[in-house]
């Protein structure tokens, strides 16, 4: 398995297979297990052996499954799957930090982690240092030996900004920070965060590894003594497990998610060179796009660009609601990654609980419409989006 490409991992890595054979991954949709005997429940509790389980909360053979398949995937020792995305968030943050440590982030924080940040770690007593994370010389004068974790989105959203990985990980290391990336954006197509200096890398699984809008999951990866030693307790005793269902539908997620990413990747490649210069819009936003202002950081860390574009339409909000309005293929909602192109207004939905100093500082402007590329054919999606903008 070691010598498999990632397509191939994407497949096969960490089958287990039932006494019947299954072709398709079983889902053991369970609460509990069964011991043979009193000495077996007792020595089970004790110490787990391989592939033994306790407790649907603690571990089931569907989510070890997923669990093994994303990590080998993605390169990690060890992974820990959770019932959201924000569930792994918090549960990496918080699983790490305690009264007195220090957090270094990046500000293009989607709101709920700004939230995970801000209210839950400060209020406990977590130093929260906020700074733009494009900012190589803010990311060194922060990072301090005082400096316990540094968090960031490797792809900010809604706003596409690209953090330099490698620069970032390499002066947090030399503080002894550990580098925490929400890698969402970058997808594990297109993510080679761990070597380029990420200690723990976070997914929702809710958005490309689904990809298909049906079930919501996280998970967290890095090494086996902090998945094993940090996480697995922290989560086993707080309780956001991930059901087998929807470990079951990540599974399958994982099995076409290089076609789909890189199909989507494609479209949204030719929208941005159908959209870049538009007089309706003040500006169009896409890592993978010459314009864009970190397009080479973006092709030498992740290869592409990805599947989303941000576009700031001149009119303001009434014309971003003009246009999101007029759209035919393109659906309006809050997700991304899906099958379906999804289209979203930051400003008054993701974003919306941000005091607009906040919103102008991370530019998620009254105009800005993010656009989550789907699996359309790309002439139908370039078209809707040309006409959409017409009546904006």
């Amino acid at each position: 398995m070691t010598d498999w490409k990632p397509r191939t991992r994407a497949v096969h890595a960490g089958t287990r297979r039932s006494q019947y054979g299954e072709v398709s991954e079983a889902i053991f949709l369970t609460q509990g297990f069964v011991y043979d005997s009193a000495e077996a429940a007792e020595g089970r509790f004790e110490a787990l052996g391989e592939d033994e389980f306790i407790y649907a909360r603690y571990g089931n053979p569907t989510v070890a499954m997923f669990e093994d398949r994303i990590a080998s995937l993605e390169g990690a020792e060890a992974a820990f799957a959770t019932a959201s995305g924000m569930a792994a968030v918090s549960g990496a943050l918080m699983s790490m930090l305690k009264a007195g440590d220090r957090v270094v982030a990046a500000r293009a924080l989607f709101g709920s982690c700004l939230y995970v940040l801000e209210e839950i770690l400060g209020r406990y007593g977590v130093e929260i240092v906020l700074l733009d994370g494009t900012d190589l010389a803010a990311w060194e004068r922060e990072i301090t030996p005082e400096t316990d974790v540094v968090f960031f989105e490797s792809v900010s959203n809604p706003t596409l900004e690209v953090v330099d990985i490698a620069a970032v990980a390499k002066l947090a290391h030399a503080q002894n920070a550990k580098v925490v990336i929400d890698n969402v954006f970058a997808s594990p197509v297109y993510s080679r965060a761990f070597e380029q200096g990420a200690d723990v890398v976070i997914y929702s699984a809710t958005k490309h590894i689904d990809g298909q809008g049906r079930a919501m999951g996280g998970v967290i990866l890095g090494s086996e003594e902090y998945i094993r030693k940090t996480v697995e307790p922290f989560l086993k005793h707080t309780g956001p497990a991930l059901s087998p269902f929807s470990a079951w539908i990540m599974l399958k997620g994982l099995e076409t998610i290089d076609l789909r990413v890189r199909a989507q990747t494609a479209t949204a490649e030719a929208l941005a060179e159908a959209l870049v210069g538009h007089p309706k819009l003040a500006r169009a936003v896409y890592p993978g796009h010459p314009s864009h202002a970190q397009h080479d950081l973006c092709m030498r860390q992740m290869g592409k660009g990805g599947t989303l574009l941000a576009l700031d339409l001149a009119g303001g909000k009434e014309a971003a609601f003009r246009f999101l309005n007029a759209l035919k293929v393109g659906v309006i909602s809050n997700n991304l990654g899906d099958a379906k192109s999804i289209l979203t207004h930051p400003a008054t939905t993701t974003h919306q609980r941000l005091p607009q100093d906040q919103k102008d500082l991370l530019g998620i402007t009254p105009g800005l419409v993010r656009v989550s590329v789907g699996l359309e054919d790309p002439a139908d999606l370039i078209a809707d989006v040309l006409q959409a903008l017409d009546q904006a």
